[in-house]
């Protein structure tokens, strides 16, 4: 009998920790960030180097479509990207003075 009450026990619990577990949600499925908010881990941007500047490779792998631009430091920003999920697009800039500085939500 002492059997029974240790699985009732052990069972209340692990539905616990069971319900908890599904309240979160991946950073993949998040509410889409406000506009000039840093861009979600979702959207991937890799930078290169350039012999001229530096390209910005920007991917959305957040699961809907986004807004993003690429805010360049000493230099012109680019346009609003709309991407769709699982779209890529590459962002060139060309000036010596200019520097990556982040990916932004946009409208």
């Amino acid at each position: 009998m002492r059997m029974t009450g240790h699985l009732t026990r052990t069972a209340v619990v692990l539905t616990a920790l069971g319900g908890a577990l599904t309240v979160t949600a991946p950073a993949a499925n998040a509410a889409p960030a406000a506009i000039g908010d840093t861009a979600p881990a979702c959207i991937s941007r890799p930078v290169y180097s350039t012999p001229n500047g530096f390209d910005v490779f920007l991917t959305n792998k957040c699961g809907g479509t986004r807004a993003v631009k690429v805010i360049v430091d000493s230099g012109g920003d680019s346009p609003c990207y709309v991407m769709g999920n699982n779209t890529s697009v590459t962002f060139s800039y060309e000036g010596i003075f200019g520097n990556y500085g982040k990916t932004v939500m946009c409208a």
